[in-house]
């Protein structure tokens, strides 16, 4: 059955709703997780992945805006984002139930449910996530790990699936440091060429009179330094996969070169008049922004043509919502046993310093942060503090941009979002703090969507 290894969490302050879902799901499930304090909802989804959370959306009060319940849902999202979410709640409101789902919520039900139809909606969910870690789990049978759970990277998984066993010439576009490398090397492992070679060549870094030469090789006396013959790359990768990476950076007369290779499907050696035919899948990669590369003054549009059937654009690490965390026990784990330390735990700051870092040098720059930190670090607990963001990267904090609007309406929704966040969505404790009432608090979080 899909549900016998699915870990639930159900979040209620009735008792006695914990208690129902607790005996109606316990014989379906692998585990059942009741709790009934909201503020309690960070430390319990960090400690533990579930696959779906019961969220209620009232609690401990007397006005049934659902407000707490966005509230909350926005927290899991941010925390464990592919999590599913289902709302519930006794107040029927048809607009509470679509804002929930433009939240991110995944479904919305209604108290007193119907057994049958809550069973129904957890065994959709759990099979939409195994099947997503299906398809994740035959791209990471290849060579390469690509680490990333976030929507975002779900999305290049899905499209890498399709692209990788077709021969279509792929476009990897991304900031430096985003893995665009990892890409090239998982479509080559997952297409019918992987059993031949897979050959990368940065042309980006190749001089006018070594590009030809690397690329398409020389015969024996094709110049001075020429002692022997030697094949190129492009010979070198028959029969597989060619990766060019930094292709934006090549010049004008290197592209016209290429362009002619890749047209006619043979290339020329060094000092040869004989043409060799070669067969190859080609990957090419830049941190360029395609629309520089629009620009026919540096980049040919039939190139990009050529060099671009499909393209598959990276996200930067900080769009990659909570794969920071298990970027960060990745990279934490390989290291320590590198330098032949023992395991680390985080303190609970360390996590949240780094996310609160813009990453400039993406995955790249996080690797080396964390590289630093177990060198450095003499205990076996992570603070912040063992957090050293170079200056080599343009550093900058991630804040909110209502802070620097002079508007009213931006300083009063700040204020209340940051009073919110500080009582962890206490809508008494807030309102409290701010000098307001419950209900005028209710109202201002209905004017801005809160």
């Amino acid at each position: 059955m899909v549900l016998k290894n699915a870990s639930i969490l159900v979040i209620d302050d009735d008792a006695d709703v914990l208690t129902a879902l607790r005996l109606l799901l316990k014989p379906l499930v692998k585990e059942v997780v009741t709790e009934k304090n909201p503020s309690n909802i960070t430390s319990q989804i960090e400690r533990a992945n579930y696959d779906v959370i019961i969220l209620d959306m009232n609690f401990n009060g007397l006005v049934n805006t659902g407000n707490e319940g966005i509230f909350w849902l926005n927290k899991i999202r941010n925390q464990k984002p592919d999590t599913s979410v289902i709302l519930m709640t006794a107040y029927a409101d048809i607009d509470l139930a679509i804002r929930g789902l433009k939240e991110g919520a995944s479904d919305f039900l209604m108290k007193p449910w119907k057994n049958d139809k809550i069973i129904e909606t957890i065994t959709t969910l759990v099979s939409r996530k195994k099947s997503k870690a299906s398809e994740k789990e035959n791209l990471n049978s290849s060579s390469v790990e690509i680490i990333g759970d976030s929507e975002v990277m779900n999305d290049v998984f899905v499209k890498l699936k399709k692209v990788a066993p077709t021969d279509a010439n792929i476009l990897v576009l991304g900031e430096n440091g985003t893995g665009k490398d990892l890409i090239a090397r998982a479509i080559h492992d997952n297409s019918n060429r992987r059993d031949k070679p897979f050959v990368k060549v940065d042309v980006g870094a190749l001089t006018s009179s070594l590009f030809e030469s690397e690329l398409f090789g020389y015969k024996k006396g094709a110049f001075t330094d020429a002692r022997e013959d030697r094949k190129g790359r492009f010979e070198a990768a028959n029969g597989g996969t060619l990766f060019l990476d930094e292709i934006g950076n090549i010049s004008l007369g290197q592209q016209v070169r290429l362009l002619t290779v890749l047209q006619n499907r043979q290339v020329t050696p060094l000092g040869s008049n004989e043409s060799i035919p070669v067969d190859i899948r080609l990957i090419c990669a830049t941190n360029i922004d395609p629309n520089i590369l629009a620009d026919e003054k540096k980049f040919r549009k039939d190139l990009i043509y050529r060099i671009n059937t499909v393209d598959i654009t990276v996200p930067p690490l900080r769009s990659r919502g909570t794969d920071i965390t298990e970027l960060s026990h990745h990279f934490v784990s390989l290291y320590a046993e590198k330098y032949n330390k023992s395991p680390f735990s985080f303190d609970s700051g360390f996590i949240s310093k780094l996310k609160k870092h813009d990453f400039p040098g993406n995955v790249r720059e996080l690797q080396y942060v964390l590289e630093r930190a177990v060198i450095m670090t003499d205990g076996s607990v992570l603070k912040p503090e063992d957090l050293v963001f170079s200056s080599i990267e343009r550093s900058t904090i991630v804040t909110n941009n209502l802070t620097a609007s002079l508007n009213l309406d931006d300083i009063e929704k700040n204020a209340i979002l940051n009073v919110l966040e500080k009582n962890k969505g206490n809508v008494s404790k807030s309102a409290k703090e701010l000098g307001i009432t419950r209900a005028a608090l209710y109202r201002r979080l209905d004017k801005y969507e809160l």
